[in-house]
């Protein structure tokens, strides 16, 4: 089995290293050259008149070639959230197994159960409200959850105040980046139990999730705090503590609004700034739309940074330059106008935003990256031959090493990363269009993973995938 080599790697990126790297200001200007090293307070650089270097403090990023980008999509816009186990009635498992054999649902047995708690009190309801919880969960490790949201719905109407099933139905919900709706069965959960029962703690958790999502910062900060008082939990630590940073960050931005963007600015940023951002998002908004077959929910949060709040807000790698953790948080100190390099930026990160609503969160890395990069343009001519030359000497990460989180990735691994989830997308488009990674993103929101959603929509499997883009770089950019 080949494994990911980051000596190989970085070795790899040093040898294409006579294509020359980018400086990128923070005022926006673009420095050629090769050769870059950094120190804790400088960036130095090779040119044809020497070597030069620049104070580290007027540096925005370094683009390496094509294996570096700037954005990240970060796994931390899945929220920790989890639901408390429902308390089954005396004889679940004899009801569950009548409910759920033969890898299938009885619905027959379902349908009787429904007449029967319909005329037969309190025992009957407690056995079809059980019996749609097994279908549910059973639907749940299926991976198809519009079902298992109908069987907690059927649930709830024989049972409509169990707070166990409406905090399951809420989580579902919230995984789906589906706020608004996650809302309601958590209000009607909180009117059942108050502010001092046993799930008060996890409804106030669960809220302060979907205020989050719903970009209402001061609710969700309320709610945390809620959570912390009635139990303490690390994960509302966590949460607790970004909310307040980004309640304090941006305190003083001004506001703007469309029919799908909501967006905050620092004071300094040129309101023309804002507004053309507005208008290139919702062009990049209608493209998506057409491309990807989707149309996502929730209002999408756009918040534009000077470049020091963006590192103290994200606390992330210096390689990250814009991240999209739910809310698109992309940095603008210096410019007056919508940039080429910025419109670039933006249709990345509102990909993001499109694929992991499409996917309802499950999209993995290499897919959201490589599909970002190529709806903003990017194609692979400048990287083929480094990617194949790893393929060849089995030091290309395995897909199933790039589905996680690259947070961890030193810039050199990730900006090979980069590269090579593109050159994996781009085969895929170029076989297919970008109707079968429309298809992808759809059953990977259902399959029990990806690899699996991979074999189920396009009939190959990850070696396949691998093998199609080699073959592809060699075919289009080495003939």
């Amino acid at each position: 089995m080949r494994r990911f080599l980051p000596i190989a790697v970085v070795c790899l990126v040093a040898a294409s290293s006579a294509k020359a790297d980018t400086i990128v200001l923070k005022n926006g200007r673009r420095i050629s050259a090769s050769n870059i090293s950094e120190d804790s307070e400088h960036v130095s650089y090779e040119t044809p008149a020497g070597r030069m270097s620049l104070p580290k403090s007027i540096v925005a990023r370094i683009e390496h070639d094509d294996f570096s980008y700037s954005s990240a999509a970060s796994a931390s816009s899945q929220p920790p959230i989890s639901a408390p186990q429902v308390v089954p009635v005396r004889g679940y498992e004899d009801v569950a197994r009548l409910a759920v054999h033969d890898d299938s649902i009885d619905f027959g047995y379902l349908a009787q159960l429904e007449t029967e708690a319909r005329s037969r009190g309190s025992l009957a309801i407690a056995k079809v409200t059980a019996a749609h919880y097994a279908a549910a969960q059973f639907l749940m490790g299926k991976g198809d959850i519009d079902a298992a949201i109908d069987q907690y719905r059927q649930a709830l109407i024989f049972a409509p105040d169990h707070v166990a099933l409406l905090l399951n139905l809420s989580v579902l919900y919230l995984n789906r980046s589906e706020y608004t709706a996650a809302l309601d069965p958590l209000e009607h959960a909180r009117a059942v139990e108050g502010d001092s029962g046993g799930n008060a703690a996890n409804i106030a958790k669960l809220m302060g999730w979907a205020y989050y999502g719903s970009n209402k910062m001061d609710r969700a900060i309320e709610e945390w705090k809620r959570a912390e008082n009635l139990r303490p939990d690390p994960e509302v630590e966590r949460a607790l503590a970004k909310a307040e940073r980004d309640k304090s960050e941006e305190e003083s931005y001004r506001e703007g609004e469309t029919a799908h963007f909501s967006v905050k600015y620092y004071g300094g940023a040129a309101p023309d700034l804002a507004r053309g951002i507005l208008r290139a998002l919702e062009e990049d908004f209608r493209d998506l739309e057409s491309q990807l077959d989707y149309t996502p929910s929730e209002q999408i949060s756009v918040i534009l940074y000077t470049q020091q709040a963006f590192a103290d807000i994200t606390r992330a790698p210096g390689w990250v330059g814009a991240l999209n953790d739910g809310r698109l948080r992309i940095p603008v100190q210096g410019l007056n106008s919508v940039t080429p390099e910025l419109a670039r930026v933006l249709k990345h990160e509102l990909t993001h935003s499109f694929i992991t609503q499409k996917s309802r969160g499950h999209a993995p890395t290499w897919l959201q990256e490589g599909l970002a990069q190529w709806m903003e343009g990017r194609r692979s001519s400048s990287a083929a031959g480094a990617l194949v030359a790893a393929a060849s000497q089995g030091t290309a990460p395995p897909l199933s090493a790039l589905e996680g989180s690259w947070m961890g990735l030193s810039s050199n691994a990730a900006g090979f990363a980069y590269a090579w989830s593109l050159a994996v997308v781009e085969a895929m488009i170029q076989a297919g269009g970008v109707g079968d990674l429309s298809r992808l993103l759809d059953r990977v929101g259902t399959s029990a993973s990806t690899e699996a959603a991979v074999r189920e929509s396009l009939h190959c499997d990850y070696s396949d995938l691998e093998q199609q883009a080699v073959t592809y770089l060699k075919r289009e950019y080495l003939q």
